[in-house]
Order: structure tokens, then C-alpha cells, then sequence
């Protein structure tokens, strides 16, 4: 057999021919159970409600928003929230949802069912200065019975709204209350600190490094003092040491010159000149002054006696008792002067160390410082911050925010979106096509017989000189008349029944003739 025939058009006109009756009928099975599987499913009604998503009415420039996410990113959180277990059974409960279909499903294939029935979708738009942004949503819900679509979808729409406003005000309340209680830790802080850094200054209050300039110049004052005392204490050792020769002489029985190179009887002071040089002193030195006080003995003693100059000691013993006064007083003021060195050589000591230790006591309350001031700038960013959540709460609450605001309530459905019966009748249509070519194709394919002098041809390899066509028997003819009428009326009967479906499931057939006719005046 030559297997590089190829059947020619005759071949396969007379293949249709020889099968047509098995490609009427499973044409016919094929659409025909389309048709009745477009019947016969279930329409599926949707409510759609829209949500728009509107702007802060207060310009973000004077009031900060609380929630700076994007509105697809909180939609889809709200979504999750609201498409909880417990709130889809709440639903299914209420409305008795996928009770009526003859199944019987457990708690989480019905939540299964419910959340394939639910769809939500963004509407975006080109924004000035945002790009691309989420504008408003559609809340949808699918059902078989276009009121209990509605009702969900109004029931889903309400809990979109209050999540929302429920999400919002939580996340500025929490907001609130986390920088409040982040502030009321700064400001213990702030507050310790502050007592640390006191008691710091405190214990520490003569070697501040603000006051370094003042301890140099009352060094420098100290040092001052120090000098004049170490000379005035120089010039009454000076003095002593005079005196102590002045009573070595008195004690000798000799005068100090007084105006002549030699004393005199009369050199001896009287009690006149006694209270003159007492007044005299006294608006030097006060009553206590070793010098007034000897002086005042030397006047009671002549008071005493009652003479007015003339006294029973000698002028050598009065002479010796003015210079052991003097000496007295000289002394005294010695130990005054050593005692007032001493005490201002302390105070150098003392200022000394207080500006050595000055670097040290810097570094540490540089430390406390920063300290405090790094703790004071945190505590005041958080009080800021604390404010404006503040204001975004309250905003919040007066719903004067960003807000979601129902743009389109959910409707009654009046057409079913599913199934669309006019693509499956289509779609039955050519699947029968492909069936009933596919399986005349698949006979033939099985089927070895020659068909045609062609085809015999071929396979003898010799040509055919005489062919004889087939003659049909009268039972052959009777026979394909009568298939031929079952074909008409069946295919009567297609058009008539693809004729009533269109009218009851499409539109009606005079409105479908009027504006099939429209088209073409």
C-alpha cells in the first residue's frame, strides 16, 4: 500500500456525506447539553457598594496626620479585620447563608465559601504630586438571591466603616498614650537629673568653673593682703626689738631725748598731759588696745596719789612701765599679724586647690550636663510629639481626618452577573462543531478501508480502467429519507428551542427583531 495518498476534497465531501448522520447527532448532544448546562446554572446576583476614601480636611501643614500609611495598604488591613472568623459567621448566621443548597458544609467550608463571595476592589487615579493613588473601593457580595446580596453587601459595607473609624481612632489613641507614658519616663529622668546635677554644684560649689575667674581675683586679693601683713609684721618685730632696747635703757635709769640732747626734771608728763594723749588714742584705738589701757593705769595711779604730776615712783620706774606698755602692745600685735598671715596663707592654700581641682570638677559636670541636656531635648521632642498626637486623637474623634465616606450604598441587583449563558450556548456551539468533527475523524481514522479509484489506485499500484459507482436499494433510499426527515425536525426543533431560549433568557424576539432591524435602516 502507497501510504503518500492523500485524500483529495471529493474524499472527504464524500466522508461527510457517508457520516452525516453521526455529525448531526453528536453536533445536536453537544450543544444541546450546553444549552441546558447555560439553563440550568444557578444565576449569581452582585451588590456593589463604593467607598470613598477622602483627604484630611485640615491642611497637613498645620496639623500632622496620625495615620501616614497608604490607603490601598489600610483598606487591605480593614479588609482582613473585617473578613475575620467571627464576623463571617455572624453573617452566615443572621442571613442563614449556604443553608438552602442542599449540602451539607462544616463552620470553616461556609467562611471558605463567604470570603470566595466577597470582592473588593480598588479605584485608582493619577494624583498631582502622589502618582498613582488609591481613590475610593468597591465592597462587593455575590449571591443567588439579589436581597440577601444586598443586605450583605450593606452589611459589609457597614463594618468596613466602622473598622475603620474603629482602627483610626485606636492606633491615635494608643499613639497618645505611648508617648505619654514615653514622656512621663523622660521627665522622671529629666527630673533626676536635675537633683543629681544640683547636689553636684552643691558639693562641689567652690571649685565651679564659673567661678574660676572670681577665686583668681580673690587670690590675687589674698596674695595682696599677704604682702602688707608680712610688712607691717616685719616693721613690728622692728618696733620690738626698738622697744626691747628703749626698756634696757629705762632700766638703766636713762631718758629718751624729748626736744634737748639731755632730760630734764620737768620731762616727766603731768596728769594733763596724760588725758591729752588718752583722748588721743582713743580715736586711734579702742578702750581694749594694750597702749590705752597702760596709759589709763598711768592716769589712775596720779589720780590716786593726788598730785598733779608729781607721783611717788620715780620717772625711771614711770619711764619703764611706758615702755614695757609699748612692749605689750607690740607683742600683741605681733601674734595678731602672725595669726591674720597664717590665716590668709589657708585661704591661698585653700584657693589654690580649689583652682587645681577646677578641671576635674569641669569634666564631671560637663558630663551632667550633656546629660541633662540630651534628656531636657528628648523630653521636649516627646511632649511635642505627645501634643500633636494629641490634636490628631481629637481630630480623629471629630471625625475631621481622613475618613472613608459611602460614595454609592449597595443596590437591589436586577441582572444576574453569572453565568453568562450567551458564552456557553457560544461556546457549546463550537465545542459541538469540534466534537462532531473530532469524532467522524477519529472513525475514519480506525476505519482501513479504500475509498475511492483513487485510493485503489494507490494502494494496486495499477491503474483502475472502468469504475461502477454504488446503486442504492430501494430499503437504502427509503431508509436515508427517513433520516433525512428525523434530521430536519431535529434541526426544527434546535432552532425552535435555541429560538425560546433566546427569547425567555436574552431578550424578547420582537424587541431582538426591532433592534436587529434598527441596525440596518
Amino acid at each position: 500500500m502507497n501510504s503518500e495518498y492523500e485524500m483529495s476534497l471529493n474524499d472527504y465531501l464524500a466522508v461527510i456525506k457517508r457520516r452525516a448522520l453521526l455529525l448531526g447527532l453528536s453536533f445536536a448532544v453537544i450543544l444541546g447539553v450546553s444549552l441546558v448546562v447555560a439553563v440550568t446554572i444557578p444565576p449569581v446576583f452582585q451588590s456593589t457598594g463604593t467607598i470613598l476614601v477622602e483627604s484630611q480636611q485640615i491642611s497637613a501643614d498645620l496639623v500632622a496626620a496620625s495615620n501616614t500609611a497608604y490607603a490601598d495598604e489600610r483598606i487591605e488591613i480593614i479588609r482582613q479585620r473585617v473578613m475575620t472568623r467571627e464576623h463571617l459567621l455572624r453573617i452566615i448566621d443572621k442571613y442563614k447563608l449556604f443553608s438552602s443548597d442542599g449540602k451539607s458544609l462544616t463552620v470553616s467550608e461556609k467562611i471558605d465559601e463567604m470570603r470566595t463571595s466577597i470582592r473588593v476592589s480598588l479605584v485608582n487615579a493619577e494624583v498631582k504630586g502622589r502618582g498613582l493613588a488609591t481613590i475610593a473601593f468597591r465592597v462587593s457580595f455575590e449571591h443567588q438571591r439579589p436581597d440577601i446580596a444586598n443586605k450583605v453587601a450593606n452589611e459589609l459595607v457597614t463594618l468596613f466603616l466602622d473598622e475603620n473609624i474603629k482602627q483610626r481612632t485606636e492606633r491615635a489613641s494608643e499613639t497618645t498614650e505611648f508617648l505619654t507614658r514615653e514622656a512621663d519616663k523622660l521627665r522622671v529622668e529629666l527630673e533626676r537629673l536635675e537633683n543629681q546635677l544640683a547636689a553636684f554644684k552643691q558639693d562641689n560649689g567652690n571649685a565651679l568653673p564659673e567661678h574660676q575667674e572670681l577665686r583668681m581675683n580673690m587670690l590675687s586679693r589674698t596674695e595682696a593682703e599677704l604682702k602688707e601683713v608680712d610688712r607691717d609684721y616685719k616693721t613690728a618685730q622692728e618696733e620690738l626689738r626698738f622697744l626691747d632696747l628703749e626698756l634696757s635703757a629705762a632700766n638703766a635709769g636713762l631718758t629718751a631725748k624729748t626736744g634737748s640732747a639731755y632730760p630734764t626734771a620737768n620731762a616727766s608728763p603731768n596728769l594733763a598731759s596724760l588725758k591729752a594723749e588718752y583722748t588721743q588714742l582713743l580715736s586711734l584705738y579702742k578702750e581694749a588696745h594694750p597702749d590705752v589701757r597702760a596709759l589709763k593705769r598711768q592716769i589712775d595711779a596720779l589720780e590716786a596719789s593726788g598730785s598733779d604730776g608729781e607721783s611717788a615712783l620715780s620717772q625711771s620706774d614711770l619711764e619703764v612701765a611706758r615702755v614695757q606698755a609699748k612692749i605689750a602692745a607690740a607683742n600683741a600685735r605681733v601674734v595678731s599679724l602672725a595669726a591674720q598671715r597664717q590665716a590668709l596663707l589657708a585661704k591661698i592654700e585653700g584657693y589654690e586647690r580649689q583652682i587645681l581641682q577646677t578641671p576635674q570638677i569641669e569634666r564631671g559636670l560637663v558630663t551632667l550636663m550633656r546629660d541633662h541636656e540630651n534628656a531636657r531635648k528628648k523630653y521636649e521632642e516627646i511632649r511635642t510629639k505627645q501634643m500633636g498626637a494629641q490634636i490628631s486623637e481629637n481630630l480623629e474623634q471629630e471625625n475631621k481626618a481622613e475618613r472613608f465616606v459611602l460614595l454609592e450604598p449597595p443596590l437591589m441587583p436586577e441582572r444576574p452577573v453569572k453565568p453568562n449563558r450567551k458564552k456557553i450556548a457560544a461556546l457549546g456551539f463550537f465545542l459541538a462543531l469540534a466534537g462532531s468533527g473530532g469524532m467522524v475523524v477519529f472513525l475514519e481514522t480506525l476505519n482501513q478501508r479504500v475509498r475511492g479509484a483513487d485510493a485503489l489506485t494507490s494502494v494496486l499500484g495499477k491503474r483502475i480502467l472502468v469504475s461502477i459507482p454504488y446503486i442504492f436499494t430501494q430499503a437504502e433510499l427509503k431508509r436515508r429519507r427517513r433520516w433525512l426527515a428525523i434530521m430536519i425536525v431535529s434541526a426544527i426543533l434546535v432552532v425552535v428551542t435555541s429560538l425560546v431560549l433566546l427569547h425567555l433568557l436574552y431578550m424578547p424576539l420582537d424587541l431582538l427583531v426591532f433592534k436587529a432591524l434598527a441596525r440596518f435602516e
